[in-house]
């Protein structure tokens, strides 16, 4: 049977969730905050509108070089091309499917909701801050998670002095909510 009526891997990682972000669970949406949406939606135009268009005009040039089997610049841009129309997919997909949810909605609430930053005591007393966020813009370097995670499923809906529990791998843990704060809307 020839390739062209199989679905075989090349090798190249292509899959549909390309970028270790873990899938959106089925039947949930994607909820997103505005600013992660203008930021993502700010990198997808970025390659449209200007990557895109300079990586064509390289493979373009090198096309028209002659011999494309041992040409270095063609043979990058083609491959380079694969990738920006990957990500343009993934990006585009994300956004179509993105919820877009305002925190400070909720500014002033003592309950946890979608974009709330969260300090809470864990049993050994120490004392976490985190920020639940949309899977495309959580990073945990910065003290963010998506609001799939496991601690942010934990704290959701839960108020300020609420213990909850989050399972582990080393065992279930309370932790105790000690503080929840959204930012303020625009304007006020």
């Amino acid at each position: 049977m020839s390739k062209a009526f199989t679905r075989e891997s090349d090798g190249d990682g292509e899959d549909d969730e390309p970028y270790g972000l873990p899938p959106i669970p089925a039947g949930a949406k994607n909820y997103i905050t505005p600013a992660g949406y203008a930021r993502i939606r700010a990198e997808l135009l970025e390659l449209i509108d200007h990557e895109r268009p300079k990586v064509v005009e390289v493979v373009h040039w090198a096309a028209s070089n002659g011999d494309r089997s041992e040409n270095g610049d063609y043979i990058y841009g083609k491959k380079r091309l694969r990738e920006i129309d990957r990500r343009i997919r993934f990006l585009t997909g994300r956004l179509e499917l993105a919820e877009v949810s305002d925190p400070s909605i909720h500014h002033g609430s003592d309950q946890v909701f979608f974009g709330a930053c969260v300090t809470y005591a864990t049993p050994d007393g120490h004392e976490k801050t985190i920020t639940i966020l949309g899977i495309d813009e959580a990073d945990s370097l910065q003290g963010q998670v998506s609001w799939v995670s496991p601690v942010a499923r934990s704290l959701l809906k839960s108020r300020v002095g609420d213990e909850v529990r989050l399972t582990t791998p080393a065992g279930v843990q309370t932790l105790e909510v000690l503080s929840v704060v959204y930012p303020k809307p625009n304007g006020a």
